[in-house]
């Protein structure tokens, strides 16, 4: 095991498949930020789509990309998942490139729509690839690696979008896109590099539908999963409109948090799984994650009290650590539950139902969160960070019961340890 700085550090992973699958995350990462951040803008300004549109057609496109994960994650547990991977990743590359051609709306439907199921399935192949080729107790501190090159390679690509909106021009749109198709085309190419999954690690499970369709021990996990992942639309959509609504006089600070969000991850993801090997430090990761969680909550419901603009910001910054440190732990200890109760033959499938509660969280969460948060104040955080504290301790014996009587070994921590 490497023990020099930069690797205990999260920048660089182990030479081999572990490094090869960090740097096709770092240059899809870099496609992905230079497209989100300016693609809305492209769409509205440039090919003239009205917002409604634009959002109606994102909503479906990714209702759609929920569930493409089950099925094409099962695709690569049979056909293999490098070879399912490159596919994807090359199939996005496509779908971007006929971005800078389409002009009509059906066109546009029907290509976001393979955008997003693309992706789905990208991330559900990608993870089938981590199991294939990556050591079980390895495998949670590959992602936290993985999960930093993707906010760093995330933050390069938002420069290059930023470059493009300040320019404004639709060459400038369109270089962006040039970029993300480049960036997908690249991570291709990188994934080709890897070996297929060994014999046998991908047999198909001979049931008329996928398998984990029928896991409703591990539907449940995944549904406490999801509880955990409301958090996701905070940063983003939650805190700009906090202080828009009560300290409208420091609103940057909510670009300024979210930048503060990413950076965190970049430098202590690593660290923040350290040592989440098993399920019993996952299920304590999680349980800490929980009670993270609602400090953090707790602390943004005080910045409501009539208090100094100054002492309003302090707690949002307050809050806000306390929020990407909850952020860190979840996601460790998620990953390391979701690889233990998946089954070595589909790991594909499993990955791509258990993405499912990322999906939820971003269908849901704006709605239920604005409603919640934004007209019920204080008292609205309050329940989000019980509803967090009671899913943090959840997971662990859900997981626990999830683990038994399964067709593969898995340990079980005793419930002291849990």
């Amino acid at each position: 095991m490497p023990t020099d700085h930069a690797t205990r550090w999260g920048g660089i992973p182990p030479a081999g498949p572990q490094r090869t699958l960090a740097a096709a995350q770092l240059v899809a990462a870099v496609g992905d930020g230079a497209y989100y951040t300016c693609s809305a803008l492209y769409f509205t300004r440039v090919v003239g789509m009205s917002p409604t549109a634009l959002g109606l057609g994102l909503t479906l496109a990714w209702a759609l990309g929920s569930v493409a994960g089950v099925p094409l994650g099962h695709l690569a547990d049979r056909r293999g998942p490098r070879r399912t991977s490159v596919a994807l990743a090359l199939a996005t590359a496509a779908v971007v490139a006929a971005f800078l051609v389409i002009r009509s709306y059906p066109l546009f439907l029907l290509a976001v729509c393979l955008y997003a199921t693309a992706q789905s399935g990208l991330t559900a192949a990608r993870l089938a690839l981590v199991a294939a080729l990556v050591p079980p107790g390895q495998r949670t501190t590959l992602l936290a690696h993985i999960q930093s090159t993707l906010n760093g390679g995330l933050a390069v690509g938002a420069a290059i979008g930023g470059i493009a909106l300040g320019l404004g021009t639709r060459a400038a749109y369109q270089g962006a896109f040039a970029v993300t198709a480049l960036g997908f085309l690249l991570a291709g190419l990188v994934l080709r590099r890897l070996p297929e999954a060994p014999p046998g690690a991908a047999k198909p499970d001979g049931g008329p539908r996928p398998a984990v369709l029928r896991d409703h021990r591990y539907a449940a996990v995944t549904a406490v999963n999801a509880v955990l992942l409301l958090r996701m639309p905070l940063l983003s959509l939650i805190i700009p409109l906090w202080i828009a609504e009560r300290a409208p006089g420091i609103g940057w600070l909510g670009s300024a948090l979210f930048v503060l969000n990413t950076l965190a991850v970049l430098a202590f993801q690593v660290r923040a799984a350290r040592g989440v090997t098993g399920p019993g430090p996952a299920a304590r990761a999680v349980r800490s994650a929980g009670a993270l969680l609602l400090g953090s909550c707790a602390v943004f419901a005080l910045s409501a009290l009539d208090v100094p603009v100054w002492a309003v910001g302090a707690l949002l910054v307050a809050a806000s650590v306390l929020q990407v440190a909850g952020e860190m732990r979840q996601s460790a200890g998620s990953w390391q539950i979701a690889f233990d109760l998946a089954p070595p033959g589909r790991i594909g499938q499993y990955q791509g139902f258990f993405g499912t509660g990322v999906a939820v969280a971003r269908a849901l969460g704006p709605l239920l969160l604005t409603t919640l948060l934004l007209d019920g104040g204080p008292a609205g955080w309050l329940v989000l960070g019980g509803a967090f504290l009671a899913a943090g301790h959840a997971m662990g014996p859900v997981a626990r019961w999830a683990a038994r009587n399964r067709d593969h070994p898995v340990p079980v921590p005793v419930a002291a340890g849990v």
